[in-house]
């Protein structure tokens, strides 16, 4: 049976890895009283052949199969830069990032450049249009750390590693390799050059903040081809986060996209914000997804302690605003709180084990003492792919 209102409420990368983990550690009294009155149950996010990346799991949470739609992570920031693509152009991820030399070479250091300020990212891309773009390459400002850059008529087949894959790693074995490899590489030597002794650098030393030394290039791909969520399933939706990846993917499937002030996708990111907006915009659609990436970027960032401060921020000032309004306001609402993917702290990156996922009000039998990661070994309800968990939160049976 459908409800009248949906709400995804998604903590990105909130799971972890050995016990006792940032989800165990926190105090979410809000998430705890879901799982004791709700549904709960675990979901593989990430399909087979693909990598856990947040663009195919986010997807597929939405409803769109990344087997069908997913033709890289870039072409759908683009979408919600305003990046116009034609058909053979490529757009690639350009993180502004902070590498370093110790014994082991090139070090990723910082694949946020220290978590650089959108203003001086912005000034630094203006740079690199005003000295390396041409020849069909063009640099595009996005937020903090995450640009695009567009290469027309280009080459999408090369191989390219996620810079938060990386950490403290040496970057040789890591470096864009394949067909049109050659022209990456040499644009982000390039950049090292001009980022050297750049104004926005000397100001960000000084200030005892990390330098962005160096653009890394990834995520590839052309541009895709989505139907509108209201023709695939007659609901209208909004979307609400602070990542253009996020973005894109609303964009390309026909819903809005609520601007936040003071959105940031770091543990400073405007939570009270986003919980209004999210009350808000559910007077006049029927679904809003809300996307929080601060335990991700914790996850990345190896930060167990700012980890469980993200956890406890989206339980509070998500999870709890948003159910306070919504019973308040009488909706015959149905909400579905979960994650894309784990991002251990120990490991700074994303792993491929299945996620937890909690329904309320409950739709099944099953619950759980605490929202964490002991739902997937001892729920009983298992979706194989996030596409059928969709279909089932949306319907309401499997």
């Amino acid at each position: 049976m459908r409800a009248a209102k949906y709400v995804i409420l998604l903590g990105d990368g909130m799971p972890d890895g050995d016990a006792p983990t940032p989800l165990m550690t926190a105090a979410t009294p809000y998430l705890d009283a879901l799982a004791r009155e709700g549904t709960v149950g675990s979901v593989k996010t990430t399909p087979d052949g693909f990598e856990p990346g947040s663009d195919v799991t986010n997807m597929g949470i939405i409803g769109y199969a990344p087997e069908e739609y997913y033709t890289g992570r870039s072409p759908l920031e683009a979408g919600a830069m305003g990046v116009a693509m034609g058909p053979d152009d490529v757009a690639f991820r350009l993180n502004l990032v902070t590498l370093t030399v110790d014994a082991k070479g090139v070090v990723m250091d910082d694949f946020s450049a220290g978590h650089i300020e959108t203003d001086d990212a912005h000034e630094i891309i203006a740079t690199l249009n005003e000295r390396m773009s041409g020849d069909g390459v063009s640099f595009h400002p996005g937020v903090q750390y995450r640009h695009l850059m567009l290469w027309r008529n280009g080459i999408d087949r090369m191989k390219t590693t996620p810079p938060h894959d990386i950490s403290d790693r040496n970057i040789k074995e890591y470096l864009p390799n394949g067909e049109g490899a050659d022209r990456l590489r040499m644009l982000m030597n390039e950049s090292q050059m001009v980022l050297k002794d750049h104004p926005v650098n000397k100001r960000r030393v000084a200030a005892g903040k990390k330098p962005a030394t160096s653009v890394w290039l990834w995520g590839q791909g052309k541009k895709p081809s989505m139907p509108k969520l209201a023709d695939r399933n007659g609901i209208d939706g909004a979307m609400i986060t602070a990542v253009d990846l996020m973005r894109g993917i609303a964009t390309f499937a026909g819903m809005k996209v609520i601007d936040v002030p003071g959105a940031t996708g770091w543990i400073d990111t405007n939570y009270e914000g986003k919980a209004a907006a999210c009350l808000e915009a559910l007077k006049e659609v029927d679904f809003v997804y809300l996307h929080v990436e601060s335990p991700d970027e914790a996850g990345h960032a190896g930060s167990y302690e700012k980890k469980v401060r993200a956890i406890e921020d989206f339980d509070k000032k998500i999870v709890g605003a948003v159910l306070d309004g919504v019973k308040a306001a009488g909706y015959d609402v149905r909400v579905m709180v979960l994650s894309d993917h784990p991002t251990p702290v120990a490991l700074k990156t994303h792993t491929l084990s299945r996620v937890p996922f909690v329904i309320w009000p409950p739709l099944d039998t099953g619950s759980a003492e605490a929202f964490d990661e002991r739902i997937v070994d001892e729920a009983a309800l298992v979706f194989d792919s996030a596409v059928a968990l969709n279909r089932y939160f949306i319907e309401g049976s499997r």
